[in-house]
């Protein structure tokens, strides 16, 4: 399969995490017969992909629709949203020691849902050119049905991790 196309988000957090768009980049600078487009927000802007600071609601879920492949923070709602759209998300989780948000949760959260096959999760840019060359190998593997109940239970585990962090 050639031509693949990738969508990355980093969501809308004010932390830049220019790590992730430089992994994707990198990433497109090397296949360039893929189309990567990435939602970069007040991170640095890519060199080789199609880069959005921003996007409106429905050019995201355009974007979603239109992947192969979708790579994003490991941000609890942006999670539930490409699942909803029907895709596995490949989640790199923002960290505080390198400035990406406020704590650790986004590492805590995907490595739980990891384990229950709700994300595919990458810690370095091999892990990630790893996972993006299985979605070429297998497209329908990275697609999911319709799954309400397992976004739910999600949604509540990111609350009980929140409240197991509470003072």
């Amino acid at each position: 399969m050639t031509g693949l196309a990738v969508f990355v988000t980093v969501g809308t957090d004010h932390h830049p995490f220019d790590r992730l768009v430089a992994w994707c980049d990198e990433w497109a600078r090397a296949h360039p017969d893929d189309r990567v487009t990435i939602q970069y927000g007040t991170s640095e802007p890519p060199a080789t992909a199609v880069g959005h600071a921003y996007l409106a609601p429905a050019e995201l879920a355009e974007g979603l629709a239109r992947a192969d492949a979708v790579v994003c923070h490991g941000g609890p709602a942006t999670i539930a949203e490409i699942r909803a759209a029907g895709r596995l998300p490949i989640a790199v989780p923002r960290r505080k020691a390198d400035g990406e948000h406020v704590d650790d949760h986004q590492m805590r959260y995907t490595s739980r849902v990891a384990r229950e096959g709700v994300v595919c999760l990458a810690d370095s840019p091999t892990e990630l050119a790893a996972l993006l060359d299985r979605v070429r190998s297998d497209v329908d593997a990275f697609r999911v049905a319709d799954d309400e109940d397992r976004v739910r239970r999600s949604v509540e585990l990111f609350g009980d991790l929140m409240d197991a962090l509470a003072p």
